[in-house]
């Protein structure tokens, strides 16, 4: 299938389907007039990437866990050592970003109820 059609098919854009390729997540073969060309399994592959990706993972992340991209049971994975290390990892990252938003959030809101009561400092 061209890529418009594994596009509609899988709610990405043509732009994201490029980019997964260009990441080596995604895999096409080439027309005689130089078309891309994706067989059926793209269909799975490309939503499933959307899906880690739209969980927080990055393109690397997704990458590291290419033995998982093509089962059909997302929690199947030919290496589930290794997305466990991915997931934490990223788990941990998120964490952290997390209690430093929360930092903000605080300090924003302490700095908000001063102007309100009309406190100084």
């Amino acid at each position: 299938m061209r890529i418009g059609e594994l596009s509609r098919r899988t709610g990405a854009s043509r732009r994201s389907l490029r980019y997964y390729e260009q990441n080596q997540l995604l895999r096409s073969h080439r027309t005689a007039n130089g078309w891309r060309d994706y067989d059926e399994a793209s269909v799975h592959r490309v939503r499933r990437i959307a899906e880690l990706l739209g969980h927080g993972l990055t393109v690397d992340g997704v990458r590291q866990l290419e033995a998982c991209l093509d089962q059909h049971d997302p929690h199947d994975c030919d290496d589930p050592a290794r997305a466990v290390e991915v997931y934490r990892a990223r788990l941990a990252v998120l964490d952290d970003r997390l209690e430093r938003l929360r930092g903000s959030r605080d300090t924003l809101r302490e700095s908000l109820e001063r102007i309100e009561t009309g406190r100084s400092g």
